[in-house]
C-alpha cells in the first residue's frame, strides 16, 4: 500500500491525528522499499523509530495496532513503567522480543493451518468414519475353478465400501450431529515456572522446554458429539501436517523484518530536571536496559535468535510532568521521528461517534438489535453527547475518547438493563433524552467526578 492508501485506511477507524498517520504510513512504506534495495545496502538501512507525544485517549495505541493489522505484521504492546517496579528494575526487558516471537509464530502457524485446512478436514473425516464404522480385517478371498478348468478368484465384497459412503453422506449432511463418539484426547501438561537469576532468563526457558519433553503426555477418553469430534480431529490433523521447523524459520524472519513493538508510558521512565536521586536513578536504568534492544542486539528465544536491528519501535507518552529532552541522549537519538497528537475537541467527538466503521453508536445499535430493540441516534443527540464528554474532560482529568465509553454506558444503562423485557421497541436518542439522563450528574461536579 502507498502512504496515501495507508492513511486512508487508518481514517476509517481513527479520527484526526493526520501527522501521526503520515509518520507511521511512511515508516511502513519504507519497510517495503528496504526489501527492494540491493542486498549489500539492505542491512545498513535501519528503521526510523517514532515517538508519539500526546494525552491519553487520542489514538496513539490504536494507530499502531491498526498499522500492524494492515501490514499483517507481528505486533506487541508493552508498558515501560512495568520495568520500574520495585524488585524488577530493568529485569528481562528482552521478554518483549520473546513475546513478539511467540506472536509471530502463532501468526505463521495459523496461516499454515489455513493452507492445510482442506486436507486436515478430509483426514479427520476418515478417522471419524473409522470410529463410527470400523474397517473389517480383510479376509482371504476364496479361489475356485471355472468350467474350462481355469483358476478364478471370487469377486470382492463391496457392501462395506457402499455402507461407508452412505455414512459419509449422512455425516456431511449433518444427520449424525446428535450422536456421540468416544475420543482419546491429549491433556495439557501442568505449567512449570522456573525462577532464574537476573540475566539468565534464557536458561529458565530451556528448563521449561526440557521438563515439558521429559514429562509423559497424558490422554483421556471423552464422549463428545460428532461436530465437536470433527473439530478436535481436524485440529490434530492440521497440527500433524504443519512443519513447525519451517514455521519457526518464517516467524523469526517476519519478526526481524516486519515486527512492531509499541512501548507505552515512555514518559514514566524519563528523569526529572530537579534532582538526580531516588526513583530517577531507576528510570534512567530502565532506559539504559532498553537501549540495546532499540539500538539493535540479538535476543535468544526458544525458536532461534532474533536480531532487533530492523524491528520498528514506536514509543508513546503524555509527557505532562516531563518532556522528551528528559530522556537520556542515546535513547532520544533512537527515536528520530517525533509527532504530537492533539487533544480531542467537541467536533472530534462528534466525528468519533459518527464516522469510524467501529463507531460506538454503531456498536450499541448492533448490541441492542440482538434483543430486537432498535436504537436510533439523532444529530442533536450525538452533539449533546459530544458536548457533555468534552465538558467533563475539561473539568476533570482529560482521558480523551475513552470518556465517550463512560458517558454512553451511563446514558444507556436503563436500556441495556431492560432490553430483554421490551422487544420490538424503537428508542430514539435525541438531545432531550441525553439531557434528561445526564444533566443531573453533569451539574453535580462531585458526582460527575465519580460517575462520568
Amino acid at each position: 500500500m502507498t502512504p496515501r492508501e495507508i492513511v486512508s485506511e487508518l481514517d476509517r477507524y481513527i479520527v484526526g491525528q493526520h501527522e501521526a498517520k503520515r509518520a507511521v504510513a511512511i515508516a511502513l512504506r519504507n519497510r517495503w522499499r528496504r526489501q527492494n534495495v540491493a542486498p549489500e545496502l539492505r542491512d545498513e538501512i535501519a528503521p526510523k523509530n517514532i515517538l508519539m507525544i500526546g494525552p491519553t485517549g487520542v489514538g496513539k495505541t490504536e494507530i499502531s495496532r491498526r498499522l500492524a493489522k494492515l501490514a499483517q505484521a507481528p505486533f506487541i504492546k508493552v508498558e515501560a513503567s512495568k520495568y520500574t517496579e520495585v524488585g524488577y528494575v530493568g529485569r528481562d526487558v528482552e521478554s518483549m522480543i520473546r513475546d513478539l516471537a511467540e506472536i509471530s509464530v502463532k501468526m505463521v502457524r495459523d496461516e499454515e493451518r489455513a493452507t492445510v485446512a482442506v486436507k486436515a478436514r478430509e483426514q479427520a473425516e476418515e478417522r471419524l468414519l473409522d470410529i463410527l464404522f470400523p474397517t473389517p480385517v480383510k479376509a482371504r478371498r476364496p479361489v475356485g475353478l471355472t468350467p474350462q478348468g481355469e483358476l478364478q478368484v471370487a469377486a470382492e465384497d463391496t457392501s462395506h465400501h457402499d455402507t461407508r459412503e452412505k455414512l459419509r453422506k449422512l455425516l456431511r449432511d449433518g444427520h449424525l450431529n446428535d450422536r456421540e463418539v468416544e475420543l482419546e484426547v491429549s491433556l495439557q501438561p501442568p505449567a512449570i515456572e522456573v525462577m532464574t537469576p537476573q540475566g539468565m532468563e534464557e536458561m529458565g526457558i530451556n528448563m521449561k522446554e526440557l521438563f515439558s519433553q521429559i514429562m509423559p503426555k497424558k490422554t483421556k477418553r471423552r464422549s463428545v458429539k460428532i461436530p465437536e469430534a470433527m473439530e478436535i480431529l481436524t485440529q490434530e490433523e492440521a497440527a500433524r501436517l504443519v512443519d513447525m521447523d519451517k514455521v519457526a524459520h518464517e516467524a523469526i524472519s517476519r519478526a526481524e523484518n516486519s515486527g512492531i513493538v509499541f512501548i507505552d508510558e515512555i514518559d514514566k521512565i524519563a528523569g526529572r530536571e530537579n534532582g538526580r536521586g531516588g526513583p530517577d536513578v531507576s528510570r534512567e536504568g530502565v532506559q539504559r536496559d532498553l537501549l540495546p534492544i532499540v539500538e539493535g542486539s540479538t535476543v535468544n528465544t526458544k525458536y532461534g535468535a532474533i536480531r532487533t536491528d530492523h524491528i520498528l519501535f514506536v514509543a508513546s507518552g503524555a509527557f505532562h510532568t516531563s518532556k522528551p529532552s528528559d530522556l537520556i541522549p542515546e535513547f532520544q537519538g533512537r527515536f528520530p521521528i517525533r509527532v504530537e497528537l492533539k487533544a480531542l475537541t467537541r467536533e472530534d467527538f462528534i466525528q468519533i461517534l459518527h464516522e469510524p466503521e467501529n463507531a460506538l453508536t454503531k456498536q450499541y445499535m448492533a448490541l441492542m438489535a440482538t434483543e430486537s430493540v432498535q436504537l436510533e441516534f439523532t444529530e442533536d443527540g450525538v452533539a449533546a453527547l459530544a458536548e457533555i464528554a468534552a465538558a467533563v474532560n475539561a473539568r476533570s482529568e482529560n482521558i480523551g475518547a475513552r470518556r465517550l465509553h463512560t458517558v454512553l454506558e451511563r446514558l444507556l444503562d436503563e436500556v441495556s438493563f431492560s432490553a430483554p423485557e421490551m422487544p420490538n421497541r424503537k428508542i430514539t436518542i435525541n438531545s432531550a433524552y441525553v439531557h434528561q439522563r445526564l444533566d443531573a450528574i453533569v451539574k453535580d461536579q462531585d458526582l460527575s467526578r465519580y460517575i462520568l
